[in-house]
């Protein structure tokens, strides 16, 4: 079937413009069962001054291709082949388009060319991102964490996954997704009554109805998120930068660990987030070095005013224990601890805002163990704690100021102060840490703070005494909006729930040198 004029206006191919592959647009087949269909949608992210990220997901083997504009119309559009998709690799494909200096705003289109039918191209995709600032402006992003986690899936009945549009109605620059962006160890059921008598119906797929071990189970985690609407549409207009957490591969892991878990015939932890962590990378925009190609800790200048350091405090950890060891507890470990004070003391933000996938002082037990940084304990750093008592001394010591933290995993949304005048451990200058999520997943909370580092609840929202896992429906999701003003640099941190009504609203003043 040959195409229209209409067609190939529709295209933006009118004139029998070339589709990057030489062939003259009037010759694409139309024929649907042909046709690759872009069935992942596209995203961006690791956006740096002059290029990003730019992916997508085809149903079939394919190639990517794309255009790339200043402008939404797509006039003089630069056109680019991307990579291959192939099964190999989930059929995804990730592109780091550069030459875009001097972009405020990127506009970019995405089809396939099926691969041995290249005259079968899919219907375009489009996506817009910005670009980090070279001068002073105003620069807003969003943050949060958790989804589809604890049962609770794509309702369609429900809207599905509202707190993504909540957030794309803020126009965020970008997002930072804190973690646990699958629930991989999280089977989902066809329904769920809940208290009022009503049923939650789940949208489930083969591979969401059981504990991920294999390699296509685990990819078929994050697919599972990409059917729904909402998630779609804040992907094609809003960069992520992304991190991961233990869901991604399965509840509270370690490396080294041997789980015991009667859902898993594989118990081996760190092989399963082999094959979780691969799944992840080829399905978020982050940008893999050949020296480090699985590296999740990273940093982002945003214009002069604002710097993102992203953590990973997942993969260089040692086992879950009581945390209360002199020295020899990892987190972060040594090499990631120094990259993160080296990366804080050259930074020339304003801000620096260090995205956590786990607080500092909430308590988050494994069982008679300990998940996170503190340990229940509140003297003097002992396990995980000392890393952070060396961090949070040398940023106080080297004058490192307006260091912020950004964190969720804990399904309800808080805004924590630390001050050393309140803490056993008193070698660190007073700063904030704020707690957002869930994005679509159960709520739990309020948790319990350990004082080694003096914080205090200056303000939270978890569910009422004696409830958890509340659904989504019930409206205790949430994520976190910061605003940076561009002649000022005042930092505004606000906690907002699914809704988008403002919980709680923070104004930070920036230190100077």
């Amino acid at each position: 079937m040959r195409m229209t004029r209409r067609g190939v206006l529709k295209l933006g191919l009118a004139g029998g413009a070339t589709l990057g592959t030489g062939l003259v647009a009037p010759g694409i087949v139309l024929a649907e069962g042909r046709r690759p269909v872009v069935d992942g949608g596209v995203m961006s992210g690791d956006m740096l001054a002059d290029r990003a990220m730019l992916w997508s997901r085809v149903d079939r083997p394919a190639r990517m291709l794309l255009e790339i504009a200043d402008n939404p119309e797509f006039r003089a559009a630069r056109q680019l082949h991307g990579p291959e998709a192939l099964p190999t690799g989930a059929l995804t494909a990730k592109l780091d388009a550069t030459g875009l200096g001097g972009m405020d705003e990127v506009h970019y289109r995405v089809r396939f060319a099926a691969l041995g039918d290249h005259r079968a191209i899919s219907e375009p995709v489009t996506g817009r991102l910005r670009l980090p600032p070279q001068t002073p402006r105003d620069v807003r992003f969003v943050w949060s964490g958790d989804t589809a986690g604890q049962g609770w899936g794509i309702d369609e009945s429900r809207g599905g996954m509202t707190t993504y549009a909540t957030m794309l109605d803020q126009r965020p620059d970008f997002f930072i997704h804190s973690g646990d962006t699958v629930y991989a160890d999280g089977p989902l059921k066809e329904s769920v009554e809940l208290a009022d008598g009503s049923l939650w119906r789940n949208r489930v797929t083969p591979e969401k109805l059981k504990v991920a071990e294999t390699l296509q189970e685990f990819r078929g985690q994050h697919t599972y998120n990409l059917l729904d609407a909402n998630v779609r549409r804040f992907n094609a207009e809003v960069p992520m930068l992304a991190q991961w957490d233990d869901h991604e591969t399965t509840n509270n892991w370690y490396p080294g660990e041997l789980l015991e878990d009667d859902r898993y015939t594989e118990k081996n932890a760190s092989l399963l987030a082999a094959r979780g962590r691969q799944a992840f990378l080829e399905h978020m925009p982050l940008r893999q070095r050949p020296e480090a190609p699985g590296r999740i800790h990273r940093r982002f200048a945003y214009g002069p005013g604002l710097e993102v350091f992203m953590l990973d405090m997942r993969t260089f950890r040692g086992a879950n224990d009581r945390n209360r060891q002199e020295r020899g507890a990892d987190l972060l470990g040594a090499e990631q601890l120094r990259w993160l004070l080296n990366s804080l003391r050259d930074s020339t933000a304003t801000w620096k805002i260090v995205a956590s996938d786990m607080p500092i002082g909430l308590v988050v037990r494994d069982g008679e163990h300990f998940e996170a940084v503190a340990n229940d304990d509140p003297g003097q750093p002992l396990g995980r704690e000392q890393e952070i008592a060396q961090l949070l001394k040398a940023i106080r010591d080297e004058n490192i100021h307006n260091v912020v933290w950004l964190t969720a995993d804990v399904h309800y949304t808080a805004a924590h102060h630390y001050s050393p005048e309140r803490a056993s451990f008193q070698d660190f200058a007073p700063f904030w840490e704020f707690v957002s999520g869930p994005l679509h997943a159960g709520t739990f909370g309020p948790g319990e703070l350990d004082a080694t580092f003096g914080p205090e609840v200056v303000f939270q929202k978890a569910p009422p005494e004696g409830q958890a896992n509340l659904p989504p429906s019930d409206g205790y999701q949430f994520f976190g909006q910061v605003d940076l003003d561009g002649e000022s640099e005042t930092l505004t941190v606000t906690l907002k729930d699914a809704a988008g009504q403002s919980l709680h609203r923070q104004v930070l003043e920036p230190q100077r040198a």
